[in-house]
């Protein structure tokens, strides 16, 4: 059995506080280190606001593209905004260009005002590694810094993190070296996602390299890989020694997930590790309440756009196939209210529907990258447009 293994299997009885504290980022100043993981198309102030409302984190907005806030793409502007009253103004962007990202981010200073500033270099799509975008960035350590760089002169007094993943596969790996090119750039922290992007989501998350790069730099490091309930963030945080986590697909159609991490890491038993089914349908029409208010669109488009959503919430409960179908047709919030209506709102969430997997679940891959671009890692490059597409991170 593994170490990792054998971390995840200790007994609640052990799992005490440790050596959980608080974490700054520049100026921002974390009581419970935890930050919600950005997510295209899902980490929207509606979701946000939801989260926040079951406890303290660091909430980053969805990811979005330098070239297209340059470019003044109206739909990812309205993406880049935020909640009035949102505490830290966080944001996740992405670019390959470093015109470009020092562009967007003097832009979102002078329009939104933003408080942080996180950089993606993490995604594993084909379509944008094929073209050295994404987790293919890191592999040419001239061109990582060179964006690193230009992100945190442009940010200023605005912190700036990043996040990537261990490497191309495991013959490739370049989070040592990401880690190090972050640090000496200006970044504040750093997340790492525990796996190759030849993995994708696959297999279990390496908390092992989590702990490597703990010992390889001075600044914070956030681990995300696998953390599915309160306790398994404490476990990371214990075995790593990293300044804290960062939550992903663990919060999928779980926002109350942060109340039993902010519990778990104050050395309090979590209370909603087994909600009821009554809370999930509460949870689920709030959610749609705030899409609704946010979004200048047709009610059934925003109840369309929440479907993927809703098999999030319902992941491992026994609601029947026929609900469940019903859900991922609903195009009304009457059809939601009436659906969750019918829910047997007494049951709680069976054990084994705890850990269930929500959103991402592909790999191991083989990784499409350019020609010869593991050949030379101090090779200058500068990548076309298309290493930019608009996609889901990493």
């Amino acid at each position: 059995m593994t170490a990792y293994r054998s971390a995840l299997n200790e007994s609640l009885e052990t799992a005490q506080i440790g050596e959980v504290r608080p974490v700054d980022l520049g100026p921002i100043h974390l009581d419970i280190p935890v930050v919600l993981a950005p997510m295209a198309g899902v980490t929207d102030w509606p979701f946000r606001s939801l989260c926040a409302n079951w406890g303290a984190a660091l909430y980053v907005n969805q990811m979005i593209t330098a070239r297209a806030l340059v470019e003044e793409n109206s739909l990812t502007w309205k993406l880049a905004e935020f909640g009035t009253g949102e505490p830290i103004r966080s944001i996740q962007l992405y670019g390959t260009d470093p015109k470009h990202v020092s562009l967007a981010i003097h832009m979102l200073k002078d329009r939104l005002g933003v408080d942080h500033i996180d950089m993606n270099f993490g995604c594993p799509a084909p379509k944008v590694t094929k073209n050295g975008g994404g987790a293919a960035i890191p592999v040419k350590r001239r061109l990582l810094a060179s964006i690193v760089e230009s992100a945190v002169e442009a940010a200023a007094s605005v912190p700036v993190t990043i996040k990537f993943r261990k490497g191309i596969d495991d013959e490739n790996l370049t989070f040592l070296d990401s880690g190090r090119i972050a640090q000496e750039s200006g970044c504040v922290g750093v997340t790492l996602h525990a796996r190759t992007a030849r993995e994708l989501y696959s297999g279990h998350a390496d908390w092992d390299a989590i702990g490597h790069l703990v010992n390889h730099i001075d600044i914070p490091v956030f681990g995300n890989g696998d953390i599915w309930e309160s306790w398994d963030a404490l476990r990371m945080i214990r075995y790593t020694g990293a300044a804290g986590v960062e939550i992903g697909r663990g919060c999928l159609g779980r926002p109350w997930l942060f109340s039993d991490l902010v519990a778990v890491l104050s050395g309090n038993e979590p209370e909603f590790v087994q909600p009821s089914l009554g809370l999930v349908a509460d949870v689920m029409l709030d959610h749609v309440r705030r899409l609704l208010d946010f979004y200048d669109e047709d009610e059934s488009d925003i109840v369309r756009r929440f479907r993927k959503h809703a098999g999030w919430y319902v992941a491992g409960w026994p609601v029947g196939k026929e609900l469940r179908r019903r859900l991922h047709s609903a195009d009304s919030m009457n059809e939601l209210e009436a659906i969750t209506n019918e829910f047997d709102k007494e049951i709680v969430l069976p054990p084994e529907g705890v850990r269930v997997k929500r959103s991402h679940t592909g790999g191991p891959r083989r990784v499409s990258l350019p020609e010869n671009w593991l050949t030379d890692p101090d090779e200058a490059v500068v990548l076309a447009p298309t290493a930019e597409a608009n996609v889901s991170g990493g």
